[in-house]
């Protein structure tokens, strides 16, 4: 029987060149193909291929031409047309969350017609913020435009969009900062072509093209086309734009363009599989399927078919990723490089109209009302969700009595797995614990491995740090992006173990190239745990470690850890950071408070001698490190016997439980959970 009902029964009742191969990427027959285009050579296509959406995309560099000689040379044609355009402007009487959206996109608008044009000025070793600030400013000028006809938003965009075509370059160095800003001046040229001058037209089609689609077929900065991570749907999405848009000057470059990110940006969708988590957590996908979804829907706006990109493996279900990943309090279980913060999404209402699933908009419409009165009341600040005004092509009329179909007990599999379980999706005070394996050496990775976040009573008990800025770490000449063990990375608190809800050994780090697996899970109402077997994180410090979390009937939280083979006389550190504000720490309880709620800490371990105390995460440890304001750590240690076996049990009481089983607590061994 799992563990959690008998223990009530019990005790209380996710560098290389460009491939032109038709079907799969092989290297020497893609650079065969791209030596043929570039001497002008001509080759047989190989015969049409009657399943053109499946996946992975299997159409043909010669299908692709012909289908963009066929497109219509109408503008515009980037995610919407000109009827849809119309048909956005009538419907806005109909809704006055779409009216509020469109009202603070011409607010903003409106404040930006005074402001300077970018200018090329690098932070460290990125243009990207700058990129960022001219896609922000051209989507919410183009989109004034067309809602309100007005030509004084089309000299303001135009302004803009010169002047970043007047760079010496976009920075291909980091070839973010070239894909976001082909797109802003895709969209810019796209959008308000018919009302672009000549002049200004070529002008910026000629920066599109030297500036951004052209450099993977001309020079070296082609290091993404292949990338794993967000960088393949965010380069793949921003220059398929600029392509796309300016497909009837340049067919070939188009097709060239299309085809690569057809066959190369499946290398980022992998992550998806198989139940739609992402790897590097919440916020990156926040960035990368935003532009992943901008990929498939320009793709179909401009040419009528994504080619099977949206039929990648669990795609179709990722929609549900940040509703999962977030709990009651409103902040994501924020694992890797990501912070906690959670603002509205455009590209949940893509998903959400796409599949008919409204339920995956769960709270969304709260946290654009949000964020629009706070702009509105504002003296035209810009908003930081520079795809925000997309919202408006992708939402629909809220319905009442939407019905929750997502479980509420959850494991992504996939390269990074995480856990979630949660006692309600309607309840505000619902409890919610999000629980992760996976290994420090993933993509965006920390040594957070076996750590956890909880929610109760609306708040955000159990925290996690978020990531180091970049640029602070950067400047010091630090390497941040080596994962070996012995990297600058894990010298920062907010990468380490150490500032973790993990466990510590002998102050020892996590294997950096360790990788952990959830062995068990249950999904039963009854009893939803998740275990974890945490040992190849920990090699040589322990034969195993295995980590449980359950949520028990009683809406309590049971963290558990099992480890053997631990040096005799070895200390391992049990933590928890929370924002709540401790009492006087006791041997066996601790009692955290915070905006009048409770939470208890009951502590159980094999060595008895363990005992509550109070670390300090507020200060920084070194002078890299940011401060961690208003936290600390919660934690006590325990010293390994000459058994070298440990077993050591954290029950986690919200103040408003009625039936705990505080004194009640009978562990059951992790195998027979």
């Amino acid at each position: 029987m799992h563990y959690p009902v008998r223990y009530m029964n019990q005790a209380f009742s996710r560098s290389f060149s460009l491939s032109h191969k038709a079907s799969r990427p092989c290297f020497s027959f893609g650079c065969i193909i791209l030596f043929l285009w570039v001497i002008g050579v001509g080759w047989t296509a190989p015969a049409p291929n009657p399943n053109n959406d499946a996946y992975p995309p299997t159409v043909s560099l010669d299908e692709l031409a012909k289908e963009i000689d066929k497109a219509p040379a109408t503008h515009p044609r980037l995610l919407a047309t000109q009827s849809d355009f119309k048909a956005l402007r009538e419907s806005l009487d109909q809704d006055p969350l779409r009216r509020l959206l469109a009202d603070a996109v011409i607010k903003q608008a409106n404040a930006l017609e005074n402001a300077m044009p970018i200018e090329r000025k690098l932070q460290g070793r990125r243009l990207l913020g700058v990129s960022r600030r001219c896609l922000q400013r051209t989507v919410t000028l183009a989109m004034a435009y067309h809602l309100t006809g007005s030509d004084k938003y089309v000299r303001r965009c135009k302004q803009e969009m010169l002047a970043a075509a007047r760079f010496g370059d976009w920075n291909p160095k980091h070839f973010l900062d070239v894909a976001e800003m082909t797109f802003a001046l895709a969209i810019g040229y796209d959008w308000l072509f018919d009302q672009l001058d000549k002049a200004s037209r070529v002008e910026i089609r000629q920066a599109i093209v030297n500036k951004g689609v052209n450099l993977p077929f001309t020079t070296r900065h082609k290091g993404w086309v292949r990338a794993r991570n967000n960088w393949g749907q965010v380069c793949h999405g921003g220059l398929t734009a600029g392509a796309l848009a300016i497909l009837e000057d340049e067919p070939e470059l188009t097709a060239k363009t299309v085809h690569s990110a057809l066959q190369n940006v499946t290398y980022s969708m992998a992550a998806y599989a198989p139940k739609g988590s992402y790897p590097e957590g919440p916020g990156y996908w926040n960035y990368g399927t935003i532009y992943n979804v901008m990929l498939i829907g320009m793709l179909e706006s401009a040419l009528g078919n994504d080619h099977g990109l949206s039929k990648a493996p669990g795609f179709n279900e990722t929609g549900q990723y940040l509703s999962l990943a977030g709990g009651p309090s409103g902040l994501f279980f924020n694992y890797a490089d990501g912070g906690a913060t959670r603002g509205p999404s455009a590209a949940l209402f893509w998903f959400a109209s796409r599949y008919n699933r409204p339920d995956w908009l769960l709270g969304e419409h709260d946290r654009l009302r949000a964020t629009l009165a706070e702009l509105i009341s504002s003296d035209g600040r810009s908003w930081s969700g520079r795809f925000l005004p997309m919202t408006l092509l992708w939402m629909k009329g809220e319905t009442g009595g939407t019905k929750y179909k997502m479980p509420l007990h959850w494991l992504s599999k996939g390269e990074t797995p995480i856990a979630v379980h949660r006692s309600s999706w309607t309840d505000p005070e619902a409890v919610f614990v999000g629980f992760k394996a996976g290994s420090p050496s993933a993509n965006h990775g920390q040594m957070d491995t076996g750590s956890f976040v909880l929610d109760s009573e609306g708040l955000r008990w159990a925290v996690d740090l978020g990531a180091e800025g970049y640029h602070g770490i950067e400047s010091r000449g630090m390497n941040l992006w080596s994962r070996s063990q012995n990297s600058d990375r894990w010298t920062i608190f907010r990468q380490q173990n150490h500032g973790h809800n993990t466990l510590v050994i002998d102050d020892q780090l996590q294997v950096a190239k360790g990788h952990s697996k959830i062995v068990k899970f249950s999904n039963d109402p009854d009893s939803p745990y998740s275990i974890a077997d945490l040992t190849p994180v920990y090699a040589g410090q322990a034969k195993t470690i295995w980590r449980g979390v359950a949520l028990l009937p009683s809406g309590e939280v049971l963290i558990q850890d099992e480890l053997e083979g631990l040096r005799p006389g070895g200390r391992v550190r049990w933590g928890m950071v929370t924002p709540g504000t401790p009492n006087s720490p006791g041997q066996r309880d601790i009692e955290l408070r915070q905006s009048g709620k409770s939470l208890v800490l009951t502590l159980r371990s094999s060595n008895k001698d363990a005992t509550w105390r109070i670390i300090d995460t507020a200060k920084p440890r070194n002078e890299w490190d940011s401060p961690n304001l208003e936290t600390r750590m919660v934690a006590f240690e325990s010293i390994a016997p000459k058994s070298g076996e440990l077993t050591m049990a954290v029950l986690l009481t919200p103040g408003s439980c009625a039936n705990s089983v505080r004194g009640k607590l009978r562990l059951m061994p992790l195998q027979k959970w």
